[in-house]
């Protein structure tokens, strides 16, 4: 997967903006206001998603490429190093995880928001 795959990706998303509050080479995908994935652009080495405890365990424990989150709460944020170990389809579930991750804890009020965009 390239940069622009994984912006593309993301992006086509409802709701989804894309900042770089933390400088001009770290892409942030983000729904509603809230993050879903971060990335760094050039080199695109690794994307960082959110994920449940539980599956952030058991993605670290079945794959080498996945590693606590970056500079992230550890318990909720992977990060994985794009190595090719990963498939492209499933690094896209994963995103998409994150996103629904996200979307589930937005308020009521957000949420009817997003579903009117």
């Amino acid at each position: 997967m390239d940069i622009e795959r994984h912006r593309s990706y993301c992006i086509a998303k409802n709701g989804v903006t894309e900042e770089m509050p933390f400088g001009p080479d770290t892409l942030v995908c983000k729904v509603m206001g809230k993050i879903f994935a971060i990335s760094p652009i050039e080199p695109f080495t690794s994307v960082s998603l959110k994920v449940d405890p539980e599956t952030g365990v058991d993605l670290r424990e079945r794959y080498e490429a996945v590693k606590p989150g970056y500079h992230l709460n550890k318990k909720h944020w992977i990060t994985v190093t794009l190595d090719g170990s990963v498939p492209d389809k499933i690094l896209l579930q994963w995103i998409d995880n994150s996103y629904n991750l996200v979307v589930a804890s937005l308020t009521k009020k957000q949420k009817t928001a997003l579903e009117s965009m």
